[in-house]
């Protein structure tokens, strides 16, 4: 029996001293919000009501398939008071949505029902698994299987049941890179669409004593930008701000073993200098749940062929570019290994170290292993990598060790140990330890949240001088006065050996404030204003090196998800020496004043066509810089998606002119949700390369998939504008997950 034939749409509506100074103020304000912690509720709070529900054996299985007919939805539970999020919050839905929870031995289940009055405006638009729904109409599932409130996992689906799925880190931000094996199917009718989803127990780790579980839903209608959800604070949804489901028990991961074997074969050749060679390469990935919370994990002869390649960046700074990581075993459990809330300069680890050159080029790994996961209160993350000589660095160990403890009631404190330089000769360790204050229940929907963090590095030949430390306090408000204020202190020899620092010998200090107004009416969502200023001075003597603050004079977005903003910036570079920012070109040691003005619009990308146009004109060290990003995108179906980017830099100076481009183009032919067909060219003028990269994706389902990929390489060497075949590559990989 269908079970919407038996329910009602309406029966459903619903420097030193100053240092010191600064260090005071912080702690203060920890202390001061640490009374407040202990005042607050501990609940997920809306209205004053506290969201809970209790989850529903099933004694069969649904089919997924997104229909939503199987009888046994008609016993599950219910969860349909969702409110808007945006673009008021706690107003009521505009259209309603409902949630049916089933979970048996093997998963949990999750039927929804997105009922909308305009059936035919509905936008599902992106088929190609992989690729973001944002622009789409769209359901997310935030579950938290520990109920600690600091981790979890993100699970996203479309009307096309689209997987896209996150995992928690930091709380807040999600890391879009990992990937888990479960099932989405999802149609639409003439009372909306719907959608079935399935997350296997044997995908996620989870604590099997503990009968309660953090949940949250969170739904977007895309033609008008807006956002729909059971549980919300500050119009933010994540870990910190969820319901609970109660209930769990006997839940079942069989063995706990996946085995993942793979195969590549791949031909090379290289027309510069005249070589050619052919591989094949098979690997092995094993992980097995030790227990539900703690996973163990092993690859073999590890390939990373597949992984798609880096957007290129054009560097016009004296410091190295930082580039997320896209491979999946580091990816696994990333969140665990997180430290001290650094996002870039100064993390103790950071992947990309093993397995990389600093030029971002390949270096075999014969063999690695992880243990990572979660033992009570505890959070484990164990790495051990052994990396392969390449271009004179003798193959050597990488060993992580990650352990924190959950305090307080959002709040963790932690170790972290290294040991070994995957880009170097010289011997490394490091050890650091870090505090991770978090409030999420002040007055008012208010947050606040701290970091302090310390670390110590210990490099063959160096004695001294190798420390960092900082903290950052923030209140992360989305409405009225929101503010950061963060203070690093790196010396001079400190090296992390496996993480990433590309500035150092400094203490630098970071202020952030800003007021954002949400008119309750009009076109406007949203008004925001603020400023930032940022200061770096040398240790070693006390002197200014850079500055800059960053007026930010006007920020409009619009209630269908275009924004204009309007910004002016004022900065100060001290050089002590020079550096070379193009061939040739040499910015001299000096002090240099400027000030630039930049522009920028973007459009909401739930349209067919959608863009952005980004404008800076002004100073540039002693000469002056116009600078210009656009991107067009166009989406006429889910079968077809182009984008074109560009991007300018015209820098004059007294003694010299130059002009950088890069340019990216990439096209997605889909040709089903399991098929798809992505290329991207991209080209820039500083190494005169066009490089080619496109890959024939199969998935015929969640963790079985194959790779057709193909690259290639030209350049001008002569700058004639007559392109050389540089290097070539085809790759052909296939792998195919057992789970027992």
């Amino acid at each position: 029996m269908a079970v919407e034939s038996l329910i009602s749409p309406t029966d459903l509506c619903v420097r030193k001293k100053r240092h010191r100074v600064v260090v005071a103020r912080f702690v203060a304000a920890c202390f001061f919000a640490a009374g407040l912690d202990a005042a607050a509720q501990h609940a997920a709070i809306l209205g004053g009501q506290e969201k809970s529900v209790r989850v529903v054996r099933a004694d069969v299985a649904p089919v997924i398939d997104g229909v939503l007919d199987d009888a046994v939805w008609m016993g599950a539970a219910v969860v349909d008071d969702f409110h808007e999020i945006e673009p008021t919050e706690y107003a009521e839905a505009s259209e309603p949505t409902v949630i049916y929870i089933l979970y048996d031995d093997a998963a949990l289940y999750i039927g929804a029902r997105m009922y909308d009055r305009e059936p035919g405006e509905i936008t599902a638009r992106i088929m190609r698994q992989g690729e973001e729904v944002f622009g789409d109409d769209w359901l997310s599932v935030i579950i938290d299987p520990f109920h600690d409130r600091r981790s979890g996992y993100r699970f996203i689906t479309n009307p096309n049941g689209l997987r896209q799925e996150g995992l928690f880190q930091n709380v807040s931000e999600t890391q879009w890179e990992w990937q888990g094996i479960w099932y989405a199917a999802g149609s639409i009718d003439e009372h909306g669409w719907v959608t079935e989803i399935a997350i296997p127990f044997k995908s996620i780790s989870f604590d099997p004593t503990n009968d309660t579980w953090g949940i949250n839903f969170r739904r977007a209608i895309a033609r008008r930008d807006e956002r729909l959800g059971w549980v919300s604070r500050n119009r933010n949804s994540d870990p910190s701000i969820s319901g609970t489901a109660v209930g769990f028990e006997g839940l079942e991961q069989g063995l706990g073993l996946d085995v993942v074997p793979s195969i590549s074969v791949s031909r090379r050749k290289d027309f510069e200098l005249a070589l050619e060679d052919s591989d094949v390469d098979p690997s092995l990935d094993v992980f097995y749940k030790i227990t539900p919370g703690l996973t163990g994990s092993l690859t073999i002869n590890t390939d990373f062929s597949a992984t798609e390649i880096d957007d290129r960046q054009v560097n016009l700074t004296r410091f190295d570019l930082f580039f997320p990581e896209k491979r999946d075993f580091f990816l696994q459990d990333a969140d665990i290994f997180e430290f001290g809330g650094l996002q870039e300069n100064g993390r103790p680890f950071f992947s990309r170290s093993i397995g990389l050159s600093s030029t971002g080029e390949a270096v075999d790994l014969e063999a690695g292993g992880k243990l990572s996961g979660r033992v009570g209160r505890f959070n484990i993350g164990a790495l051990a990598i052994r990396q392969e000589e390449f271009d004179g660095i003798a193959a050597d160990n990488a060993i992580v060790a990650r352990v924190s403890a959950n305090v307080l009631r959002e709040s963790s404190v932690g170790l972290i140990a290294t040991e070994g330089d995957t880009r170097s000769n010289l011997d490394n360790s490091l050890q650091g330890i870090d505090f991770v204050f978090r409030n999420t229940r002040l007055p008012g929907g208010r947050a606040l949240e701290a970091n302090v963090w310390g670390q110590r590095s210990d490099t063959q030949d160096s004695d001294d001088e190798d420390g960092a430390y900082g903290f950052r306090v923030s209140a992360p408000n989305n409405t009225g006065m929101r503010g950061a204020l963060r203070y690093a202190h790196l010396e001079e020899n400190f090296t992390p050996g496996l993480g990433f620092v590309n500035r150092k010998g400094i203490d630098e200090l970071d202020v952030r404030t800003e007021y954002t107004y949400r008119p309750a009416r009009g076109l406007l969502r949203s008004v925001l204003f603020g400023i930032n200023g940022e200061r770096v001075e040398t240790i070693a003597t006390g002197e200014l090196e850079s500055q800059e603050i960053n007026f930010r004079l006007l920020e409009l977005e619009g209630r269908q998800g275009d924004r204009l903003q309007l910004r002016r910036t004022r900065s100060r570079e001290v050089l002590v020496e020079g550096f070379e920012i193009a061939e040739n070109v040499v910015i001299l040691p000096g002090d240099y004043s400027f000030n630039e003005t930049n522009l920028e619009i973007s459009t909401g990308d739930q349209r067919k066509v959608w863009g952005s146009l980004d404008y800076t004109i002004g100073d540039f060290y002693d000469g002056d810089r116009v600078e210009i990003e656009a991107s067009l995108s166009w989406r006429p179906s889910g079968r077809l998606r182009t984008q074109l980017s560009y991007d300018i830099n015209d820098i004059h100076l007294p003694l010299d002119a130059f002009v950088t481009r890069l340019v990216r183009f990439r096209t997605d032919v889909v040709f089903s949700p399991r098929l798809s067909w992505v290329t991207l060219i991209q080209y820039d003028n500083v190494s005169e390369i066009i490089g080619i990269n496109t890959r024939l994706h199969w998935i015929p389902e969640a963790g079985r998939e194959a790779f057709l990929v193909l690259n290639r390489n030209v350049q001008d060497l002569d700058r004639d504008n007559r392109f050389d075949a540089l290097s070539a590559e085809a790759a052909i990989k296939f792998n195919y997950t057992f789970r027992f």
